[in-house]
């Protein structure tokens, strides 16, 4: 019965893969603003859990008016990024001419990137948004459809075997004649072969669907293996190189490329009170080792969610666990680590105003209502110890700041620039142009330092940051926000409840 439930449920499985797949942990849906010249985008693009599947983008325009939107998608790197195909029209919005929405095949898995070119009085121009294809599930049948199934399996091999039966009793006779009994024997053999034919071929179309099911199973995204090692206040984070069948799936363990001026961003988050949270940046001391002297850390057990870019422009999050014990000796934090306490969760969630160590506040303009797969766009802003729009703000790693979006039970952690979603290394590939057109990795802007995205502004003063995200799911979220003032980089802790 499985075996006939497996094989007559394969066409309409495939016809029923969901249309709605990597760096963020539960975070598929990436989230962007982007400017082509006079034009500026916010696009949503939510990508399918199966490979091929279809990704859904979403693109809200300002600035510049548009006259049309086309969009093509493509691998981010190699031979196939130089010859794209057909663009897609995206459809405006009857109700809204600066809301263009489109669906668009991902056809493998890997580093890919969606290119928008854009029509308007201003003339034309390009921009493109790289994204994470991969597999992160399989889509099981639901028991109602696949008894409906099996019994219209059975009602369609009997009747197969019912036609063979009496094509071989009555097939020759004349009209009216009777079949005799030597007829009637030879139906009956021709009844139960055909059953058994039907049978063995059920089998092993089942057998080739199990083959088939395991391979996919193979091919569900997998983070490398990350296993930390604690000598003294020096962690090391080893990473195991990701081995696969098919050559274009292994993912090596020493070919990262800078990201914000660093191999790999580090959020360590006490659990379960997540009332403690530090963003490090350890070094690659060797192949597949980061290495890192810890600053002084409360002890517990902590969650570690490193975000890393492979050469391809693929970002990863990989994820373990540490245990920091008491009397550890810390280092001297670096120039870019931030950290903050705060009070653990519980039932009171905290407020919209965060007060810092040295008289300062971070305040949230938080949204009456959060829903779950909504786009939003997060407003923080700092205040001095006066309660004035701070003025000595400075860039945090050539940003306005950075902020982790950690959901309470661990599923959802989300590492957010004021431009999007994005890791920076992927955006400098996928718009070479806007970043000076680099012939290679080596000369291109914040490979050695920093690197800027079309539009960011490095040398900003403004005491306000904006970070475009959505909550995956519903549930409880604590919500990290990392801004710098003078030479201090502050962390603001924030709560929200997504419905």
């Amino acid at each position: 019965m499985k075996s006939l439930h497996r094989v007559l449920g394969l066409l309409l499985l495939l016809l029923s893969i969901p249309q709605l797949a990597h760096a963020h942990v539960g975070s598929k849906d990436v989230f962007e603003e982007a400017t082509a010249g006079p034009y500026k985008l916010y696009v949503t693009i939510r990508m399918p859990n199966v490979i091929p599947g279809q990704a859904v983008v979403e693109v809200r325009s300002s600035g510049a008016p548009l006259s049309g939107v086309h969009l093509t998608p493509l691998p981010l790197t190699g031979e196939a990024s130089k010859h794209p195909p057909t663009s897609d029209v995206m459809k405006v919005s009857a109700d809204d001419p600066a809301f263009y929405t489109a669906s668009t095949w991902i056809m493998a898995a890997g580093s890919w990137q969606i290119r928008f070119d854009l029509a308007g009085a201003a003339g034309d121009r390009t921009t493109s948004v790289p994204v994470p294809a991969v597999p992160i599930s399989t889509l099981h049948m639901g028991r109602g459809l696949g008894s409906l199934l099996t019994v219209l399996g059975l009602f369609l091999v009997l009747s197969m075997a019912g036609v063979v039966a009496a094509s071989v009793r009555e097939a020759r006779l004349q009209p009216g004649q009777k079949p005799d009994a030597s007829r009637r024997r030879r139906a009956v053999f021709a009844l139960g072969g055909s059953l058994v034919v039907m049978a063995v071929l059920l089998y092993e179309g089942a057998q080739w669907w199990n083959v088939d099911a395991a391979s996919y199973d193979q091919n569900i995204y997998r983070p490398m293996q990350v296993t930390p090692q604690l000598t003294g206040s020096r962690l090391d984070l080893n990473i195991k190189r990701f081995e696969s069948e098919d050559v274009h799936r292994v993912r090596s363990n020493n070919d990262f490329l800078l990201d914000h001026g660093h191999l790999m961003h580090l959020y360590a988050i006490r659990q379960p009170g997540m009332d403690a949270v530090f963003h490090l940046h350890p070094d690659l001391a060797a192949p597949g080792d980061f290495r890192l002297a810890l600053p002084a850390m409360p002890p517990g057990n902590y969650a570690l969610y490193g975000d890393i870019v492979h050469a391809n422009g693929f970002p990863e999050t990989l994820v373990t666990t540490l245990t920091i014990p008491a009397g550890l000796p810390p280092a001297p934090p670096g120039v870019d680590d931030a950290a903050a306490q705060t009070q653990p969760l519980s039932a009171n969630l905290l407020g919209s105003s965060f007060r810092l160590p040295d008289g300062y506040t971070m305040v949230w303009d938080a949204p009456a209502n959060l829903t779950a797969g909504t786009a939003y766009s997060f407003h923080f802003h700092m205040l001095d110890p006066n309660g004035k729009p701070a003025t000595d703000m400075q860039p945090y790693m050539g940003m306005a700041g950075h902020a982790a979006f950690v959901k309470t039970d661990g599923t959802v952690f989300a590492h957010v620039h004021p431009e999007g979603s994005a890791a920076m290394a992927a955006l400098m590939l996928a718009n070479p142009s806007a970043m000076g057109n680099p012939d290679s990795m080596a000369d291109m802007p914040g490979m050695t330092g920093m690197s800027h995205p079309p539009g960011a502004t490095a040398n900003s003063t403004d005491n306000t940051v904006e970070f475009p995200y959505g909550f995956p799911t519903p549930g409880r979220y604590r919500i990290f926000v990392q801004m710098k003032h003078s030479t201090t980089v502050e962390t603001g802790v924030f709560d929200a409840t997504a419905r």
